[in-house]
């Protein structure tokens, strides 16, 4: 698959609508524009994560192969199931590739006692952003229902857990908890 990007304005936008991916024209309001602007602003917030100073090298590459991905993601859910031509789609491999990066991480951090709030270091509250944000892109996929490949769903909802772990990593076992009903007298 080749990208050739010579023009980065083309002026179609103008009015109100964008082509999918199949090339038909839609409302830039459009749910399917709403999902995939979500996953691109995911893709930006694991980007600035990604430019922090304390990132290890493992989660930095892991995060690289994500935003990667994120693409794939948008690509998924620019284009309406139909047509003639194979298109680009989300596969049960990446999902299951996140989970087993989940599960690496999990061994070594000790079981939560109470839910975490987010913050701790720089990078855990970006990491914490970014999840946010995915739990949103994900939503929007949600209100595609049928029109949506549901593995993208699958894709966002553990990339999300992905992120909560990596968040955790960050801050090294020092992440802030809840304590339910603290500020009471």
């Amino acid at each position: 698959m080749t990208v050739n990007l010579t023009k980065i304005y083309t002026r179609l936008g103008d009015g109100g609508e964008t082509h999918l991916g199949d090339m038909s024209r839609v409302s830039k309001i459009d749910p399917r524009i709403e999902a995939f602007g979500e996953v691109d602003e995911l893709n930006a917030t694991i980007g600035l994560a990604r430019a922090l100073p304390d990132l290890p090298e493992r989660a930095g590459d892991w995060l690289a192969r994500v935003q990667n991905e994120l693409f794939d993601v948008g690509a998924d859910l620019s284009v309406p199931e139909g047509g003639d031509r194979e298109r680009l789609r989300v596969e049960p491999e990446q999902t299951e590739w996140l989970e087993g990066a989940c599960d690496e991480l999990l061994k070594d951090l000790e079981p939560l006692k109470s839910f975490v709030l987010p913050g701790g270091t720089p990078l855990a509250a970006q990491l914490h952003v970014a999840r946010t944000v995915c739990r949103r892109a994900e939503r929007r996929v949600l209100a595609l229902g049928d029109e949506a490949n549901p593995e993208v769903l699958r894709y966002l909802n553990r990339l999300s857990d992905l992120l909560f772990v990596l968040a955790r990593e960050a801050n090294a076992g020092a992440e802030p908890l809840w304590e339910p009903g603290a500020s009471r007298g």
